[in-house]
């Protein structure tokens, strides 16, 4: 087994989504390689993530200086789902990397976790309610650990783990919004943010602190439409929000602090930003260390955000790029330093 010694810099990657092969190309172009795989290239192993070693250990992507850190959202919609979960866990366990929260990771918990009120009763409702919208969104991995209902609880009870944000030295990383007065507010009371079954039941209360603290930083900040108006999603939901930047600048309409791949209409991005708009905004500041995000579903090259944002998340899934950033310590961040792999491979039989 290789151990890092020393790690020199972090390779932090976006949402994946089930892209287990477009991961593994990426992983491969970032210089991380499989002990015990030699001679194996191309060729696509009987166990998911990697066969075992002579010593019986899984194997796992390795670097021997650098460290990957995953910005959640391996489950849904992709099409190796089981494959790509594997990878990024028998990488954790090995030490070559780390890994956070998503909402689709949370989403899974809460979709598998009763009610505290309908728990042991004839009729269980769960703290993610299951109806149509929730029940198609983790259909694909659902179904693709149909066969596998061991390896499913595994990863679920993995899942109670994952840290929601990581705040190093000279970088910070979260799935969707760095809100530091709600995660003073969440260390202040001493909450775990180990997901075990009570936390989930109380999170299904929008009020409680747990589940504002996970709504804010795993799904960010919105702002609601005009009264009456909605917006046609590319995913073919009806709307009536739109998601919100957290590093707008002295913003004055809502075209200054729209942040989704879904366009306002003319119209609406031209409204004047209300007092009380501005104030339910938060601001990370151009001072703060660097902080990297996922969840967004940008397009186009990637690039920082701002000198010290940047969002990791192009749509690797439909048909996008899965990105990397190679962090070295900078306190700006450089366009140079993105790595991607367009995905094709995965979308292929």
């Amino acid at each position: 087994m290789t151990v890092i010694e020393q790690i020199e810099g972090y390779d932090i990657i976006g949402d994946v989504h089930g892209c287990a092969l477009t991961l593994e190309q990426l992983l491969s172009n970032l210089g991380y390689s499989q002990e015990g795989q030699e001679g194996q290239e191309g060729q696509e192993s009987n166990a998911p993530g990697g066969n075992e070693s002579a010593s019986g250990e899984k194997s796992a992507y390795r670097h021997p200086s650098r460290q990957v850190i995953f910005l959640g959202d391996i489950v849904d919609r992709g099409p190796r789902i089981r494959e790509a979960l594997h990878i990024v866990k028998n990488m954790v366990d090995a030490g070559s990397a780390q890994c956070i929260m998503g909402n689709h990771e949370y989403n899974a918990l809460a979709y598998t976790t009763p009610t505290a009120e309908s728990e042991g009763t004839d009729s269980v409702e769960y703290v993610r309610p299951h109806n149509a919208r929730h029940n198609l969104l983790i259909s694909d991995t659902l179904m693709q650990f149909a066969s596998y209902p061991e390896e499913w609880r595994m990863f679920l009870d993995w899942f109670r783990s994952l840290p929601v944000y990581l705040d190093f030295d000279k970088f910070r990383v979260v799935h969707a919004c760095w809100d530091a007065q709600l995660i003073a507010e969440f260390d202040a009371e001493a909450l775990s943010p180990l997901f075990d079954k009570a936390f989930l039941q109380r999170s299904s209360d929008r009020t409680s602190l747990e589940a504002r603290f996970i709504d804010r930083l795993t799904r960010g900040t919105d702002m609601r439409l005009p009264k009456g108006r909605w917006i046609l999603g590319r995913d073919g939901y009806e709307r009536r929000i739109f998601r919100t930047k957290f590093w707008a600048e002295n913003p004055e309409t809502f075209r200054d602090v729209v942040f989704q791949p879904d366009p306002l209409p003319i119209d609406i991005a031209a409204f004047t930003l209300t007092e009380e708009d501005k104030q339910s905004l938060i601001y990370y500041g151009t001072d703060e260390k660097p902080v990297f995000v996922g969840h967004y579903w940008l397009e186009n090259k990637p690039k920082p955000l701002r000198d010290n944002i940047a969002c990791l998340d192009y749509s690797a899934v439909k048909y996008g790029r899965l990105v990397a950033y190679r962090f070295d310590g900078e306190s700006c961040l450089e366009e140079s330093k993105f790595e991607w792999v367009d995905v094709e491979q995965d979308h292929k039989s």
